[in-house]
């Protein structure tokens, strides 16, 4: 099931102007060209900015999210006609022998119960071409970046051409064990209307990602610090064994 902040159309409509700088998938696009990939799947791709932005450097792409509003924004973006776009998730995907696959910012945290993470793998696994590379990024349970969800660390004001000035924060709801819960609300102030969302995601540790790695068909190629948030996550490589 697709998270409302990705399948509302007034929320998908506005997702890019409240996060402007994707300075975070550029570790991802290095990566890809570390690996030498000629074709990748984006797991989770949402309004597609990094799916466009390997498919204007020349490689095939396949773009999969279950978010149909972030699909529609998606695809009116510059060589998003070079993209295959799949309505779904991992789960679903056609016969595919990609070079890479990746999930970037919070999509590998979204499968909150084990049968839904494993799935996700095996599905992955299955689009991978042998030997081809799987790469994630999962926040560190132990730094407790949840504590950083309050309105006042996480609000946001923009404004957006034909929509007005866009108000967005986000707040903390609920700890329970690895499962944490929070709601974004957006404020379009024009039309004086507040649209909230809720999602929760799961923090894994090293030892968990890396185990259901193993029982999903993978050999661990490298973990990294994420560049951009040293410390506070990691980065997953593996491959399809």
């Amino acid at each position: 099931m697709s998270d409302a902040l990705f399948d509302d159309p007034r929320l998908a409509g506005v997702y890019d102007a409240l996060h402007p700088d994707r300075s975070d998938l550029d570790a991802y696009v290095a990566i890809i060209d570390e690996v030498q990939a000629s074709s990748v799947l984006d797991v989770g791709c949402g309004t597609g900015t990094f799916a466009c932005r390997l498919a204007a450097g020349g490689l095939a792409v396949v773009g999969v999210d279950p978010g149909l509003a972030s699909l529609d924004v998606a695809r009116r973006k510059p060589h998003a006609d070079r993209v295959r776009w799949i309505h779904g998730d991992a789960t679903m995907l056609p016969p595919l022998a990609v070079d890479a696959a990746v999930m970037t910012a919070n999509v590998a945290q979204v499968f909150v119960t084990d049968d839904e993470w494993l799935a996700t793998l095996a599905g992955i696994h299955a689009a991978l071409r042998q030997g081809g590379r799987l790469v994630f990024e999962s926040r560190v349970p132990a730094r407790r970046a949840w504590e950083r969800l309050t309105p006042a660390l996480t609000r946001t004001t923009v404004d957006v051409a034909g929509i007005g000035t866009v108000e967005s924060w986000g707040d903390l709801l609920d700890v329970d064990g690895d499962l944490v819960t929070f709601r974004s609300v957006t404020r379009l102030h024009r039309d004086g209307l507040d649209i909230e969302s809720r999602s929760t995601l799961r923090f894994r540790d090293r030892t968990e990602l890396l185990a259901s790695l193993d029982a999903t068909g993978y050999g661990i190629v490298e973990v990294r610090d994420a560049p951009d948030r040293p410390g506070l996550e990691n980065v997953f490589i593996a491959d399809r064994r």
